[in-house]
């Protein structure tokens, strides 16, 4: 693809946002605007944008109207929003009618509709992949020592397991030890998925964390970064295993140095044939 001149950033929570700004100005975007939302966004996103319109969550009208009027051609949807917030939603009339007309209230059907509704305006929302080449996980070892049998197993099972619930689309992340599963994140997020299988392992099990089947990668791309590392560490995680060439891992240069403190293993893995049958 050419490198847009413009581009739209639809900024959710974290650190993601502001990479994406950070890597669309190194690929050569000359303009870059971004959609911001209150109690999520990261102010110091600012600095990084040429113009920030600061809104609600779910007031859609008012998002599309302003990439519509900055002349907008492309855009990413770059950080997720805390589900308390999404229950906290309080939709304006074009987010009512576009949630009126789903059958399913999921991220991947509502955030379909999104860019279907930006598509309308002529904005095209691109993959949240987008400028970040350098940032997704290699295969093989990322930071820690090499695993043991017992937890190469887990990975392997780990995977099997993530992937039937991913295409279920309850979550994409479990943890497991000893091939059993402790934990497996739904709504709550992977974060407190990691604690509750953290703390009936007591220590040493194994976080995967993968795309879903399918993934469409314009929105809800699997995400590592250093806060994760960090609750890992906390609940004595012993290995985080994500899938290689889908997983974003934000903030790379201290992964290893967080890892290392945790005595943590961060590895890439090509998803095992068991992992993808049918």
């Amino acid at each position: 693809m050419q490198t847009p001149t413009s581009l739209g950033i639809i900024a959710g929570n974290g650190v993601y946002p502001r990479l994406v700004a950070q890597s669309a100005r190194r690929a050569g975007v000359s303009r870059i605007v971004a959609a911001a939302f209150t109690d999520e966004t990261d102010p110091q996103l600012e600095q990084l944008v040429d113009a920030t319109e600061w809104m609600r969550v779910g007031q859609l009208g008012r998002l599309i109207n302003y990439f519509k009027s900055a002349g907008l051609r492309h855009a990413i949807m770059a950080g997720k929003i805390a589900p308390k917030n999404l229950f906290d939603l309080r939709p304006d009339m074009k987010a009512l009618v576009l949630l009126a007309r789903l059958k399913q209230r999921n991220a991947e059907s509502m955030f379909g509709a999104i860019a279907d509704e930006l598509a309308n305006v002529g904005v095209e929302l691109l993959p949240a992949t987008t400028f970040m080449d350098e940032f997704l996980a290699p295969a093989g070892n990322i930071a820690g020592r090499g695993l043991s049998r017992r937890e190469e197993a887990d990975v392997e099972f780990g995977f099997t397991i993530a992937k039937e619930v991913s295409r279920l689309d309850i979550g994409q992340t479990v943890i497991v030890k000893g091939g059993t599963v402790l934990a497996v994140e739904a709504f709550e997020g992977t974060n407190d998925a990691l604690r509750r299988g953290g703390a009936l392992a007591k220590s040493g099990a194994v976080m995967v964390k993968v795309s879903k089947p399918n993934q469409d990668l314009r929105f809800d791309v699997p995400v590592i970064g250093p806060e994760t590392l960090r609750i890992a560490a906390e609940a004595k995680l012993r290995v985080i295993a994500v899938e290689a060439g889908v997983t974003l891992l934000l903030e790379k240069h201290s992964l290893g140095e967080i890892a290392a403190q945790g005595g943590i293993t961060l590895v890439g893995r090509s998803v095992p044939l068991s992992a993808t049958a049918s």
